[in-house]
């Protein structure tokens, strides 16, 4: 098992343990933190969050359905490879809904609204700063899906966490401290900046660009500015 995944530690006693296994151990494949190929077992996983083998082999197979990893025998769960055309395909479907579900927001933002998307925001800059990927996607999830339901369409705010749930970023890890990631978060901030203001063809355009970062920066390659 890999040597530098310094997230995967003691799990903290709240919530279902085998929901707080997978949104770590999600997170730390999504990151890259846990790269394609390596094999991990269910005893030392167990070990190394300090919990039993249940809820980390219930949460390795939950992981197996969404495709994340792939079961060894008599090893463990093998981390799967990320395709170029699944990210591609998962970029352009995303793209086709988040973008106009951003134009709508644009249209008639609830300012009342503001400072609970500003928090939102806020943690995601401090978790980037702090290149804590588990708490910073589950707070760039919770801001995005926030702006989904100002559509009022619950199915789609589901079908947008579906397709999140899927999404790989390999190289987010790699980017710790780096302008790449910082200005990733802080696009945050700007698209509330362009919300406040109503300019839909701008938070548009950001939205798209940021959404893209997927098959970008989190993917290893250089985007233009």
């Amino acid at each position: 098992m890999a040597k530098n995944v310094s997230r995967i530690s003691s799990v903290p006693q709240r919530s279902s343990l085998r929901a707080e296994v997978e949104r770590m151990l999600s997170a730390a494949i999504v990151a890259g933190e846990l790269a394609p190929g390596i094999v991990v077992s269910v005893p030392e996983l167990a070990a190394r969050f300090g919990v039993s083998a249940t809820p980390v082999r219930e949460a390795m197979l939950n992981l197996e359905n969404r495709g994340f990893v792939s079961s060894v025998r008599n090893k463990g769960f093998r981390v799967t490879p990320v395709g170029e055309d699944d990210l591609q395909e998962l970029v352009q479907v995303r793209c086709w809904l988040e973008v106009p579900a951003a134009r709508l927001a644009a249209a008639d933002f609830p300012m009342d609204q503001m400072d609970r998307f500003r928090a939102l925001a806020d943690d995601i800059v401090q978790t980037a700063a702090a290149a804590d990927f588990a708490d910073y996607l589950a707070a760039d999830t919770a801001f995005h899906l926030a702006l989904i339901e100002l559509t009022g369409n619950t199915r789609l705010r589901n079908v947008v966490a579906d397709l999140r749930s899927q999404t790989r970023l390999v190289g987010l890890a790699s980017l710790k401290d780096t302008k790449e990631l910082k200005r990733s978060a802080a696009e945050h901030h700007l698209m509330l900046d362009l919300l406040a203001d109503g300019k839909a063809d701008e938070v548009a355009e950001l939205m798209e660009t940021h959404i893209g970062h997927v098959v970008g920066w989190w993917a290893g390659r250089s985007e233009t500015d």
